[in-house]
């Protein structure tokens, strides 16, 4: 595994492919069909950058969210989870496309985890569906390293000092999950229910899960 602290940085991997390498040859042709038709006045940009955030925000990160509101109410799941994610991950029917394996890391009082990838945008498409803009741009991918707290400040909270920070640097081969911590007030629920809490962020390592209250307004 390639993690570190934020005050160190050490690639102990090779990337092996770019962001185009992500993609199948089916959506390569959906890529250049969309810009085709795009052209001609066939589709509206504005109507597919929404399509696209949607899939982004809403219906790609699903997965994951069921995944993490499982091992918040499934003991056992939690700890197969966190002792070998790929098939933990692959019981809820989710696998990468690519053979990819990933592993969970999971956050406490005393550790809080984010995912970058440095020299690409290697993301765990299987379960958060499709990167955000940020995460595949170079300040994050170069200042996620240098100065984790500040981006998360950027992203609107501030870790308590004592917070280590570990930052985990995806790959072709290995893609990391965070595990956020279950918010306070959620005995008893279930595990639809808990999953409403988890945002695509909070599986980064940019942001929390929602608390009840959040997710009630």
């Amino acid at each position: 595994m390639s993690g570190h602290d934020h005050d160190h940085h050490h690639h102990g991997h090779h990337h092996h492919h770019d962001d185009h390498s992500e993609l199948s040859d089916t959506e390569l042709r959906v890529r250049a069909l969309e810009t085709v038709l795009t052209e001609k006045g066939y589709v509206d940009p504005a109507a597919l950058d929404l399509l696209i955030e949607t899939y982004e925000t809403k219906v790609g990160p699903r997965n994951g969210a069921r995944v993490i509101a499982k091992a918040w109410a499934d003991p056992a799941y939690r700890a197969r989870l966190l002792a070998d994610a790929t098939p933990a991950i692959a019981e809820l029917g989710y696998a990468g496309r690519q053979g990819e394996h990933i592993v969970a890391v999971e956050n406490t009082e005393r550790q809080h985890n984010m995912v970058v990838c440095t020299l690409c945008s290697c993301y765990p498409w299987s379960v958060l569906g499709l990167p955000p803009v940020w995460y595949k741009a170079a300040p994050y991918r170069s200042r996620a390293v240098i100065d984790p707290r500040g981006v998360l400040r950027d992203f609107g909270f501030e870790l308590p000092s004592d917070t280590d920070i570990r930052v985990w640097d995806s790959t072709a081969e290995i893609r990391y999950l965070v595990v956020p911590q279950r918010p306070a007030g959620t005995e008893g629920w279930s595990e639809e229910q808990l999953a409403d809490l988890v945002t695509r962020d909070s599986m980064i390592g940019t942001g929390f899960a929602r608390s009840p209250t959040q997710a009630a307004t």
